[in-house]
């Protein structure tokens, strides 16, 4: 009796189950969304046209001066005057830094003493050699002794000149870096100079772009600091020797104008545009899905959408080149595709 109550407790408990797990189901199954095939997904579209295809590429560098060096005297000894301040513009021939020269006046008046007194042995000396008063020797001795002389004074005076620190071209002092009353050796920098009335615009161009550039070729040049600006520069080196990532520095000189001053260290761009193709079949980028090896299009017929399988070729920024699937003037979906199907009736916008 109790074997029959424990098997009839089982059986009831497996129903109870069943029956609990049915109507489970169906719940499940009202609160699934159940799209509405004749309701129509909103989409956009564009047409499949001709078009000749190009690619514009940006490449990205930036400015440096035209010319820049350190002043550095050839004559050592104490500055005496500096009439120079940072960011100074300066032309060319200006004086930097004046030496003190006191000491080589002095050495080059005393050889002019000793040349006078040569001198005019030397005019005593001739009358007495006509009349064979003195030996030829003595004449020859005063004249080797002014030329002497002589040089030593032009050699004073290359370094008396040497005290006078100029520009060797116009710009601007960028760096002062000693001041009036310092003492300086032959060679120790003295200011900085930076010419940027012409600058450089050097890029970075990868190998596989190279080809599309030519020395004395003109391009438009943009920047961060002046987007309205229009800019224009001429390629003026094309490096020959590449790096390590196969990238070719190109040296873009731009003239620098008054109204909208560019600076060394700013940024600045090129934008070259290839042209890839004639006219082609092209669709925007965003009218692809699937995979790049089996590419698809959604094109509207009839007011669906009808998934094609197509084949591309050359490809832009923007578009891509169909080569196989389409006909000019179809309309393909832009945007929308993740809710569409093949089939899916829809509403182009």
């Amino acid at each position: 009796m109790k074997r029959i109550i424990t098997v009839l407790a089982v059986i009831a408990t497996l129903g109870l189950t069943a029956w609990t797990l049915v109507n489970n189901k169906k719940e499940v199954e009202e609160k699934v969304y159940k799209p509405n095939p004749d309701q129509k997904v909103g989409v956009r579209t564009a047409v499949a046209s001709l078009q000749n295809l190009s690619q514009e590429t940006e490449f990205l560098g930036s400015f440096s001066p035209n010319r820049e060096i350190e002043i550095r005297p050839q004559a050592g000894g104490q500055i005496v005057s500096l009439p120079i301040e940072e960011g100074q513009t300066v032309g060319a021939g200006r004086l930097i830094a004046k030496l003190d020269d006191e000491q080589l006046r002095y050495q080059i008046e005393g050889l002019m003493v000793t040349l006078e007194g040569y001198q005019n042995d030397l005019k005593r000396y001739e009358v007495l050699v006509k009349g064979d008063a003195t030996p030829a020797i003595n004449l020859e001795r005063t004249q080797l002794s002014i030329r002497s002389t002589q040089a030593q004074i032009k050699q004073l005076q290359k370094q008396l000149a040497n005290t006078t620190v100029t520009t060797p071209f116009s710009g601007i002092v960028t760096d002062k870096m000693v001041e009036k009353g310092s003492v300086v050796s032959v060679g120790s920098p003295i200011a900085k100079i930076t010419d940027i009335s012409t600058l450089k615009l050097v890029v970075q161009v990868p190998e596989k772009a190279i080809n599309q550039f030519r020395v004395g070729q003109s391009l438009p040049i943009t920047t961060e600091v002046y987007p309205d600006a229009r800019f224009v520069g001429r390629i003026s080196m094309i490096a020959a020797q590449g790096d390590a990532a196969h990238n070719y520095p190109i040296e873009i000189t731009v003239p620098n104008s008054g109204k909208n001053q560019l600076r060394a260290g700013m940024y600045g761009s090129i934008a070259n545009t290839n042209k890839l193709k004639g006219q082609t079949l092209a669709v925007p980028r965003q009218a692809i899905v699937g995979s790049e090896k089996q590419p698809q299009v959604y094109v509207i017929e009839q007011g669906k959408a009808v998934l094609k399988p197509v084949s591309i070729g050359t490809t832009t920024n923007e578009y891509y080149e169909i080569t196989k699937g389409l006909n000019a003037g179809d309309q393909v979906v832009t945007s929308g595709q993740i809710n569409l199907q093949n089939g899916t009736p829809v509403t182009a916008q």
